[in-house]
């Protein structure tokens, strides 16, 4: 089976958020390729920062950003395993990024169409092509499998408390 550049980086991504969740942080990760260049990789890190803004999307953008000496990243592509938020849409806006391609969509706070649309917004002086869905199954399954697993922990009964912010209406009504 031919794999696509896409679902390669995806993969690069994935496994950023796999580090996150190992670490106890929301699994969600990160990487700017620019001309088939890895140029950063990141994952959530908001809690042991003690950062709100340590999100994946931001610290690759700025790792990017300090390897090319620029905050401007032109001809740069962002892989994130889950749709970004308003504050990460928005600094994919600031970059100037070329591309941004996700996985998962965030029906409650993703900001590239699902909740809001800041990425592309009629009044922003910057168009970013966007690509939804690639490897979208396993970006999905990472996030919602790490929110099952904490609730479970939480209520102490082993019984999920409730739905996370991932997962959709379908799968609301079927439990």
């Amino acid at each position: 089976m031919l794999v696509s550049i896409d679902e390669r980086y995806m993969r690069l991504a994935l496994h950023e958020a796999d580090r996150g969740a190992r670490e106890g942080e929301v699994p969600v990760g990160a990487v700017v390729v620019r001309g088939g260049q890895v140029l950063a990789r990141a994952h959530n890190r908001p809690i042991h920062l003690h950062d709100p803004s340590a999100h994946a999307e931001i610290l690759a953008l700025r790792r990017a950003a300090q390897k090319l000496h620029n905050y401007r990243l032109e001809g740069c592509d962002l892989y994130v395993t889950i749709e970004p938020c308003a504050m990460c849409a928005g600094a994919i806006v600031q970059a100037r990024l070329r591309r941004t391609i996700f996985g998962a969509p965030d029906p409650k706070a993703g900001a590239c169409g699902s909740a809001l649309r800041v990425l592309n917004h009629r009044k922003l002086n910057h168009r970013v092509e966007l690509t939804k869905g690639v490897l979208a199954a396993e970006c999905a399954s990472m996030i919602q499998g790490f929110f099952r697993k904490k609730r479970t922990n939480t209520s102490g009964t082993g019984t999920p408390a409730g739905p996370t912010a991932y997962e959709t209406r379908e799968q609301e009504h079927d439990r």
